[in-house]
C-alpha cells in the first residue's frame, strides 16, 4: 500500500481512506478494468461487421491485459473478485451478444460458447505475462491471432466440455 501511495503521489492515509484493505484495492481495480472491457464490448455491438467488431474487441482486451499485469493476476488468481466484477459490468452477457452476432453471420464457428471467451482471454494473459517470459512485449498478438484463427469457420470440431 505504501508503494501504491507513492506511485499515486498521495499519502498512505489517503490510500487507506479509499481502500481500507488490499482486497478493497484489488476489487476496485477489477471493477474499473471490467467496466472498461464492457465499454469496449458496447462499442463493438454497434459496429456493422460483427466478426470484425468481435475480433477488434478481443484485440482491445488483449492490449489492456498486456499493459496491466495486475489485471491478469486478478483474472488468474482472484476468481471471486473477477466473477463479481464481470457480473457487475454485465460482461458475460455483452460477450454473448457479440459472439452470437458474429456466429449468425456465419463468420465464427457455431460451436464456440460464450464461456469459452473468458477462459481463452485468461489463458492469453497468463501466457504472455508468465515470468519465464516470451520474446517481445507484443507476443500476445501472435497468441491472439492463433486463438482467433481457431474461432473461425472451418477450424476442427471442438471436443465436448
Amino acid at each position: 500500500m505504501v508503494e501504491v501511495a507513492h506511485v499515486a503521489g498521495v499519502g498512505i492515509g489517503t490510500v487507506y481512506r479509499h481502500f481500507p484493505t488490499k482486497d478493497d484495492l484489488v476489487a476496485a481495480h477489477a471493477i474499473d478494468r471490467f467496466a472498461r472491457l464492457a465499454d469496449y464490448a458496447r462499442q463493438a455491438l454497434v459496429e456493422n461487421d460483427p466478426a470484425a467488431a468481435f475480433e477488434g474487441y478481443l484485440h482491445r482486451a488483449g492490449e489492456l491485459q498486456a499493459s496491466d499485469r495486475a489485471l491478469v493476476e486478478i483474472m488468474c488468481g482472484c476468481e471471486q473478485v473477477t466473477a463479481a466484477a464481470v457480473e457487475r459490468a454485465g460482461l458475460l452477457e455483452l460477450t454473448h451478444q457479440m459472439l452470437t452476432r458474429a456466429q449468425e453471420r456465419g463468420e465464427i464457428r457455431p460451436d464456440l460458447e460464450t464461456e469459452d471467451i473468458p477462459l481463452l482471454m485468461r489463458g492469453l494473459g497468463a501466457t504472455t505475462t508468465h515470468p519465464a517470459g516470451f520474446t517481445g512485449r507484443d507476443s500476445w498478438r501472435r497468441f491472439l491471432a492463433l486463438i482467433l484463427e481457431g474461432m473461425r469457420i472451418g477450424a476442427s470440431e471442438l471436443p465436448p466440455r
